[in-house]
């Protein structure tokens, strides 16, 4: 999670402990305690107001942070446009625009890195704090301090990296526009240099003390091993990929955040191991991010945070709760049906999260408490990983040659099968405790909530069926979901104006720019352990323990249980996944089942106590201690381990659906 500041000054690591409740967060795909604007340098402990070149700089940066800001909410709307007016010239004029993809490529690279920029400048980058918890106050601050340090390296170097690519590039042409093919990779550096300039500004505005000192040894260690790398080369070069993992998760653990990790990770692996130039580094980012695809992601995430903020999941919620409220362990049963049917619509957990949660919060911490809330919150999202539309679905079609469309209908089921277990603990819980059940709901207010969901449920309705009968495209269904969105939350139920809109495109662009970023990040680490042979090395390993495919299958399950939770979840799925999926199938697993298993692996690591963001996001949401919901969601992290076995084990759950269908 980002670094926890109160407004007007930084709060020591020591306090942020002690708070036994989180702050207010505001959401903004991934949640910060009271967001403020990390370049606020002019608050009274750090400067003097009537500094003049201080004041200067401080508008020079606030422009750059809105030109950032604008050009790529415009890129997203600008592409959003652009995919609806190729459905409407191909349904009504039999035309397509075909330099759309070109297009998209670009917008793609402008989200994920001069988006990544403002992600980061906002704190949305996420790193994990299991480690850094448990650090004397001192020794975290120069943790932190020194992962700002890495921040300003790495995007130096990568950004001095993308100009050899741009260069070798430039003459090459687009197939449809002829431009220059290098234009799609002009983000990158624009990218990094906003990266190093809002990690130097947090730098000096969050660890001045701290910096000099860090810096100073940081700097030192970097020149001592550029001018002894002749001397212990020929020593470490066979063991470049260990010297790449270990510093991975070095780097992991002491709080760096995971895309910059990725990035370290590759470029130690080619500095040590001499495989390549660096310019692999920007070309594997730019090439990561280039697939259409993935255009789906922020539509998706746009559309839940316009159901999250127009209303629309309210009304979900409210008929769901009309509904099964009356069972026994009532509002967490809701919970567990209101997180399977919003996933469906948004495809965004952060976002699944905060649309339930926020509705729910109050009745769930009266009733059940804040803790039980949160534990069974994120048993819910884990479940829910696989119900259509979700990223990680979106993120495996893009790299492997798994349909999107079949796992879309073939993992309603897996989520059921999930849902059930989580719903069944809860009864039996609630029912040793004594917890009284709820009067089923009049008839009366069953209909009328039935009314009002009518037709906020038409959406997964029309994306379902867009995808099964082929008539639009994942992204282009994401897309519709939009505009479906706005026009109930703005026009019918007139809970969004064009303000709070606009500040919705803003925080899609920022968590799309998080998760784009990380996935070029991955893009290029995928692609070192590719070539270091360790699909080879992991076959190696499987031949030697019988060829087994339930050996195969559980441990591909504790590594992206694993895997996720350093990974903070999706970048594990874009590592792992292109080194898993050909195994899977030498072993004779289906290639569509197994990937379900992955995400639904992928998500217990993400929500797992004390490790994953996705379970301080659920804290956050909830407000509640920690340590207490971590204690909660213990039995229901073994429910939903069995569930994710049964899944496992039991295939047809997972294929009956896409074979009746027609995919394979």
């Amino acid at each position: 999670m980002g670094l926890g500041r109160e407004r007007g000054r930084v709060r020591a690591p020591a306090e942020r402990r002690a708070e036994p409740q989180p702050a207010d967060v505001t959401f903004a795909g991934h949640l910060h305690s009271r967001q403020v604007d990390a370049l606020a340098l002019a608050d009274a402990t750090t400067v003097t107001p009537a500094a003049g070149p201080i004041r200067a700089l401080l508008g020079a940066l606030r422009i750059i942070d809105i030109l950032a800001e604008a050009i790529v909410a415009a890129a997203l709307l600008g592409e959003l446009g652009i995919v609806l007016a190729n459905v409407v010239a191909r349904a009504f004029f039999q035309r397509s625009f075909l330099w759309s993809d070109e297009v998209a490529r670009l917008v793609l690279s402008i989200l994920a890195f001069v988006g990544g920029a403002v992600a980061y400048r906002r704190r949305d980058h996420a790193h994990v704090r299991v480690v850094l918890n448990l650090l004397p106050a001192p020794l975290e601050r120069v943790c932190l301090t020194l992962a700002d340090i890495i921040v300003v390296f790495v995007a130096g170097l990568t950004g001095y990296a993308s100009s050899d690519f741009i260069a070798s590039s430039w003459n090459e042409r687009t197939p449809i526009l002829q431009v220059p093919a290098a234009l799609i990779a002009i983000p990158l550096p624009v990218g990094m240099a906003l990266l190093t300039l809002y990690a130097l500004v947090h730098l000096w505005r969050d660890h001045r003390n701290t910096g000099w000192a860090v810096g100073a040894v940081f700097i030192v260690a970097i020149a001592a091993a550029a001018l002894t790398r002749d001397a212990w080369l020929p020593i470490v070069a066979d063991a470049a990929i260990t010297v790449a993992l270990v510093l991975f998760f070095v780097a992991i653990l002491a709080g760096v955040p995971v895309g910059f990790v990725l990035l370290l990770a590759t470029a130690t692996y080619l500095w040590v191991g001499d495989a390549a130039s660096l310019a692999v580094v920007p070309q594997t980012m730019v090439t990561g991010t280039g697939n259409y695809i993935l255009l789906a992601v922020p539509f998706f995430i746009l559309a839940g945070l316009v159901m999250e903020r127009g209303g629309i999941s309210a009304r979900l919620i409210r008929f769901i709760q009309a509904l099964v409220g009356h069972l026994r362990g009532g509002l967490l049963q809701v919970t567990v049906v209101s997180m399977y049917v919003v996933s469906g619509l948004s495809g965004s957990k952060p976002a699944d999260v905060a649309a339930v949660g926020t509705v729910m919060r109050d009745q769930l911490r009266e009733r059940h408490g804040a803790a039980e809330g949160a534990a069974v919150l994120a048993a819910s999202a884990i479940m829910g990983e696989t119900v259509p539309p979700s990223i990680a679905m979106l993120i495996v079609g893009s790299i492997t040659n798994v349909s999107v469309a079949g796992m879309f209908i073939g993992g309603l089921a897996p989520a059921a099968v999930m849902a059930l277990c989580l719903m069944g603990l809860i009864y039996l819980r609630s029912r040793r405790s004594g917890i009284p059940q709820l009067s089923r709901a009049p008839l009366s207010i069953i209909v009328r909530a039935g009314l009002g969901a009518v037709l906020p449920l038409m959406m997964p309705a029309m994306l379902l069926a867009g995808i099964l009968f082929g008539v639009a495209t994942p992204t282009e269904v994401a897309a519709f979901a939009v505009v479906y969105g706005l026009v109930l939350a703005m026009l019918v139920y007139r809970e969004m104006g064009l303000r709070q809109f606009l500040r919705t495109v803003s925080d899609t662009a920022a968590l799309t720019g998080v998760l784009l970023f990380i996935f070029a990040a991955a893009s290029g680490f995928s692609w070192t352990l590719t070539v270091a042979y360790l699909p080879q090395r992991l076959v190696e390993i499987l031949d030697s323990v019988g060829h087994s495919a339930t050996i195969f299958l559980v441990g591909s399950i504790v590594l992206l249980i694993a895997a996720g939770v350093l990974l903070e979840g999706l970048p594990s799925l874009n590592v792992l996944a292109p080194l898993l999926l050909p195994i899977a199938a030498k072993v004779g697993l289906s290639g569509l089942h197994y990937a379900l298993v992955l995400i639904i692996a992928m998500g217990i690591g993400g929500f797992m106590p004390l490790a994953g963001v996705g379970f301080y996001v659920c804290c956050a949401v909830m407000r509640c201690d920690i340590e207490a919901a971590s204690r909660a969601m213990v039995p229901y992290l073994a429910v939903v381990v069995i569930g994710l076995l049964v899944v496992a084990f039991v295939p047809w759950f997972t294929l009956f659906l896409p074979n009746h269908f027609g995919f394979r």
